[in-house]
């Protein structure tokens, strides 16, 4: 399977199946699970995202966006042909490390929180849990478990049925992805 392949194969995004450890979030909104690799060692891994996780998210979306030339580390979001646009800030609450009793597996956790920088108000408030863990010797999987609510209360709700849901999952899907493309190509 080409690399390319092999990475759109692994890479996953959309509803919770099933629950992590996120019982607690999952009374405060809707839930999104989205997941990608990174071709380095768990330890390796692990290490960077320890170090300097904002620092990794940061460069990560910028570096995305400079591809894609636009501002960078943004939400987006498109009501009828008008974009609105707004910087946003990554915030690393907690970082736990814990190994499986099952099977001793190791895995780090950080515990995340974004929002917009300037009018928080008119995008979605994201809280959730970045597990790191190892899926073989040489290779490490991001899986991201989160909730969030939507703006404009009552409203909010509506419009989050109708189309809000599918933005929220493109931006996690387009966040682990691009934290897992930096690490693909710093790490190395």
């Amino acid at each position: 399977m080409r690399p390319d392949r092999a990475a759109k194969a692994r890479r996953r995004c959309g509803k919770v199946a099933f629950r992590l450890d996120g019982a607690a979030l999952k009374k405060q909104g809707r839930e999104i699970r989205c997941y990608d690799y990174v071709n380095f060692p768990y330890a390796r891994v692990r290490d960077a995202l320890i170090q300097s996780a904002v620092t990794v998210f940061q460069s990560a979306t910028k570096t995305a966006a400079s591809r894609a030339q636009s501002v960078a580390a943004e939400l987006h979001v498109d009501f009828g042909g008008i974009g609105v646009k707004t910087d946003i800030k990554i915030g690393v609450k907690n970082v736990a490390e814990r190994v499986t009793k099952a099977n001793l597996i190791p895995i780090t956790t950080l515990q995340l929180e974004w929002e917009a920088a300037s009018m928080p108000r008119l995008f979605p408030l994201m809280k959730g849990q970045l597990s790191v863990y190892p899926l073989t010797p040489t290779e490490t999987q991001l899986d991201f478990y989160g909730v969030y609510k939507p703006p404009f209360g009552a409203v909010g709700k509506s419009m989050n049925t109708i189309v809000g849901h599918r933005i929220a999952e493109a931006s996690v899907h387009r966040f682990i992805g691009d934290v897992a493309g930096y690490l693909r190509q710093t790490l190395g």
